[in-house]
């Protein structure tokens, strides 16, 4: 027989995924289950506290307040031509190899998402900048498009990361110890990128034909050109890892520097740093409403007793630790068909994360795991979120086309993610040494 908590757990995730499919914002839907369930267990006025307590803490967080600071920066950055520089220098060393339009794109995804933190915002920036020049190049659509689509998703791993403050906030961990454990993961992502772009270039050559060759004047001037970039990467990373500054005081300063830089381009204009202003605005507010909304869900699931249950049931089970690990990467591959990188972490990590460090795995380790799978989901058919804001930067290219040329990434993401639970020493030896 079931226990009445237990019970008010699986009605409160019925009403929930409800409240989704009537296309009520996720946040939205998490707060109303955690505020109508604590309502009925706890009465009213201790539900309605615990959901102004959220509200004035994530308002209050210092770690929340990295996000808008870095969606800022990428706002600023894309607009003041700065990721174009990063792309243009990266295609000049690169350009005459077999695919080296691909992996300057993958290259200069990797540097963006070091500026920006946001997947989404990566892949389209990319989408306006690198598959014009593909494309005008020879490149077959489908392989341009799968590697605008899969750098994209690097952006979530390498620091500073939109997720992994996320991940932070919601499992009380500390946030640099993330950003660092994703530097040696993110380094074999681009690499294993470029490994499956020349297996991919020697079998269909014809797909990527090689440019010509820039000379190393060309090569000097492209990499001039982009010190703006790589002056703000180097001041924000050198800056948090030196413990120079705290993470809000360098992702302040890269806003300051950005903004400098973008008031120096040919494209400011009032009207313009409105638009900024407002899309950073936007997409804040979605991730505030989110985490509050996963919090209050999180008091409501633990009143419930549910994560104690499953624990214990999962415990009394056959199934070996590692085996709950890839029951749970499953799950996740199939969140992500349905919900974006944001949504998928915060409605999960509630009842996912007691379970995995129950298990005895280490919490840093599970955070770049978490945000690895959820990197996959973004590009895996059949509704991957990188393909669709790709598609919509380019409806030329069919979704078709864009999956099959996402396949060599997708390969290369299934080889990493492999690597990483074989050697957990990948994400966690970095943050132990520098300690």
């Amino acid at each position: 027989m079931i226990e009445q908590p237990v019970l008010w757990f699986f009605c409160g995730m019925g009403g929930m995924l409800t409240l989704i499919a009537l296309h009520v914002p996720i946040g939205a839907a998490m707060a109303i289950t955690g505020t109508v369930g604590t309502t009925l267990m706890l009465g009213q006025r201790p539900a309605f506290s615990i959901l102004s307590t959220e509200i004035v803490t994530a308002i209050s967080s210092v770690d929340l307040a990295t996000i808008p600071l870095f969606l800022l920066m990428g706002g600023l950055a894309s607009a003041g031509g700065l990721t174009s520089d990063l792309y243009n220098a990266a295609a000049r060393f690169l350009g005459h190899r077999r695919g080296g339009l691909t992996m300057a794109t993958v290259a200069g995804a990797a540097g963006f998402g070091a500026i920006s933190g946001s997947s989404v915002a990566t892949t389209a920036a990319m989408a306006r900048i690198a598959l014009p020049e593909m494309e005008r190049r020879g490149y077959a659509p489908g392989i341009s498009a799968g590697s605008i689509a899969a750098g994209g998703s690097l952006a979530i791993l390498i620091p500073p990361s939109i997720i992994l403050v996320l991940y932070a906030v919601l499992t009380e961990q500390f946030v640099i110890d993330l950003f660092i454990a994703g530097i040696i993961p993110g380094l074999v992502s681009v690499a294993l990128y470029f490994c499956a772009i020349l297996i991919y270039g020697h079998l269909y050559p014809d797909t990527m034909p090689r440019g010509p060759v820039a000379t190393w004047t060309a090569r000097a001037r492209s990499v001039a050109a982009a010190w703006r970039a790589l002056a703000i990467v180097v001041v924000v990373t050198f800056g948090i890892y030196a413990g120079v500054v705290t993470v809000v005081e360098a992702a302040s300063l890269g806003v300051f520097l950005t903004f400098v830089f973008w008031l120096l381009s040919p494209g400011a204009s009032w009207p313009a740093l409105q638009r900024i202003l407002i899309d950073t605005a936007g997409i804040t507010g979605m991730i505030f409403l989110m985490v509050i909304g996963a919090n209050v869900l999180g008091y409501f699931i633990t009143l419930t007793n549910a994560p104690s249950i499953i624990v214990e049931s999962i415990g009394n089970s056959s199934l070996p630790p590692f085996g709950v690990i890839l029951l749970i990467l499953v799950i996740y591959l199939f969140l992500g068909m349905i919900f974006d990188a944001v949504a998928g972490v915060v409605l999960t990590l509630p009842f996912v994360f007691p379970l995995v460090v129950s298990l005895g795995y280490d919490p840093i380790w599970w955070g770049i795991v978490n945000v690895m799978i959820i990197e996959i989901a973004a590009i895996t058919p059949p509704i991957g979120i990188n393909v669709f804001v790709l598609h919509a930067s380019a409806p030329h290219i069919r979704l078709g086309t864009i999956f099959r040329g996402i396949l060599p990434f997708l390969t290369a993401d299934i080889v990493r993610l492999g690597l990483l639970l074989a050697f957990p020493a990948l994400a966690t030896f970095l943050p132990q040494y520098l300690k």
